[in-house]
């Protein structure tokens, strides 16, 4: 399994990982991913370990912190072999501090999760979403402290806007206090948002981006096409009020191009869309999901080998869309091209 450095960290991570979010799955959200239990949750990152992928993801609001218990009980006595991710910062109950990430909240979250995880270190925190109400200095004290107490070995973001991620990195660096160094994304083939100014971002401050959702909400499993509409039984039926956003039109667009590079590889829809993925700028590790060992022995087969330079190129034609403004209509002048190149 190749791995990467995190940003400007000296952590290398696995370019997979396991997201957990079908752990204790409960609820109408996390209850229609999965409900992985203990023993079922073992079986999955034994698969895991034997294919070099160390990484599992998680968040306290998941299944309202079981995903972190299964989790924890599922590494019990192999802690140091795996890389412990986690995210807080969504609301986990009903009072006026039981949601964001002032320092309060951070400090009795990280402490509950790693109750809930069993260990004594977070290898990776990551804010879960922008706290536009809670000063930038506070949050980036209050984990840099963390840190220092040896309670976090690095911390990071999730879904932040690009001003906000660049205003806390700035933050620190006025402060003298630790960078964020992760930075959790969506991004897929009908979900290339990232793209526009996040990668950018990433790029100039080695800020390492982890991806979620990697197959567009499960819209890019090979179940779906042109001529295949939703099963019955997927779980966008139940979901999709949660769900990306994605245009039918470019569905079926990169439904095509991956149907036919499926037929001349031999390869699985996902292990061709996890693998164009892995060839992106500033993309360190892909969250893979998985609700049974068939599904993820299959997404484990993303790597190891190669998309041709044709077939990247029709997926990424498949795949475009028009920037929003500033940066289009100038991308698609030379001249301002010159000035602000793509991400390599």
């Amino acid at each position: 399994m190749e791995h990467r450095q995190l940003g400007a960290s000296g952590l290398k991570l696995p370019v997979l990982g396991l997201g957990t979010g079908t752990f204790g799955g409960s609820g109408p959200l996390f209850g229609a991913w999965g409900n992985t239990d203990v023993a079922e949750a073992r079986r999955l990152i034994d698969i895991c370990l034997e294919a070099g992928v160390t990484l599992f993801d998680s968040a306290d609001v998941y299944s309202d912190g079981a995903s972190e218990q299964v989790l924890g009980q599922a590494i019990r006595g192999r802690r140091d072999r795996v890389i412990l991710s986690t995210k807080m910062g969504l609301p986990m109950g009903p009072g006026a501090n039981d949601a964001g990430v002032g320092r309060d909240r951070l400090i009795r979250g990280v402490d509950a999760a790693l109750r809930r995880l069993g260990t004594d270190r977070i290898d990776i925190l990551q804010l879960h979403a922008h706290d536009a109400a809670t000063p930038v200095d506070e949050v980036v004290a209050t984990l840099d402290d963390l840190i220092r107490a040896g309670k976090l070995r690095h911390a990071g973001v999730s879904n932040y806007p690009g001003w906000a991620l660049m205003k806390a990195l700035a933050a620190a660096d006025r402060t003298g206090r630790s960078r964020f160094v992760a930075h959790q994304v969506y991004y897929s083939l009908i979900g290339r948002d990232y793209e526009w100014e996040l990668m950018k971002l990433g790029q100039d401050q080695k800020v390492g981006a982890l991806v979620w959702s990697p197959l567009g909400w499960g819209r890019l499993t090979g179940r779906i096409g042109r001529n295949r509409p939703i099963p019955a039984g997927s779980r966008l039926h139940d979901t999709a009020a949660f769900a990306p956003p994605v245009d039918e039109a470019l569905l079926y667009r990169v439904t095509d191009v991956l149907d036919e590079i499926a037929a001349e590889t031999g390869r699985t829809v996902p292990q061709i869309a996890i693998n164009w993925l892995l060839g992106r700028p500033t993309v360190t590790s892909v969250i893979i999901g998985a609700r049974n060992e068939a599904q993820l022995r299959d997404n484990l087969g993303a790597t190891g080998w190669q998309l041709t330079q044709d077939q990247i190129a029709r997926l990424d034609a498949a795949s475009v869309r028009d920037a929003p403004y500033p940066h289009f209509p100038y991308r698609r002048q030379e001249a301002f091209a010159r000035l602000d190149p793509p991400a390599v």
